[in-house]
């Protein structure tokens, strides 16, 4: 896998979450890119917020919602995109020209900027955004 990928919190939250349906794609989309050298995960700071808050909301376990989010900051070869101005600018436009949820708009806005796939189980995000970036699901590896 040499690739570069932006991943949505759905991924990482499914991948946590055994109740989930794509918890083992998940998984394993995601234990390969942290084991690979060769490939890049670019996500934006709003990442870690949303993983903690679905954890933590979710399956009411906050302390653990936390730890999780955390943890994605080990993955191997991972950048972390803050929200500066031009960032939100790009993500407004986005979000209101394609019709997306804000933090859907984050994600895609970091993709187009670093030229990443969008790895997504949203599939209104999915739908929304693949007129902007390259998306592909977890599971269609």
């Amino acid at each position: 896998m040499s690739d570069v990928f932006t991943v949505d919190a759905s991924v990482f939250v499914s991948a946590f979450t055994p109740s989930e349906p794509a918890r083992s794609e998940s998984k394993g989309f995601l234990s390969r890119i942290r084991h690979s050298s060769s490939t890049m995960l670019i996500v934006p700071t709003l990442v870690v917020v949303e993983i903690a808050a679905a954890i933590g909301r979710g399956q009411g376990k906050p302390d653990l919602g936390y730890a999780f989010a955390m943890e994605i900051g080990h993955f191997i070869g991972t950048t972390f995109v803050p929200l500066d101005n031009d960032l939100a600018e790009a993500a407004t436009k986005i979000a209101a020209a394609h019709r997306l949820r804000g933090s859907d708009a984050v994600y895609v806005a970091v993709a187009r900027r670093f030229d990443a796939v969008l790895v997504t189980l949203d599939a209104e995000q999915a739908r929304r955004a693949e007129a902007v970036v390259p998306v592909r699901s977890p599971t269609s590896s």
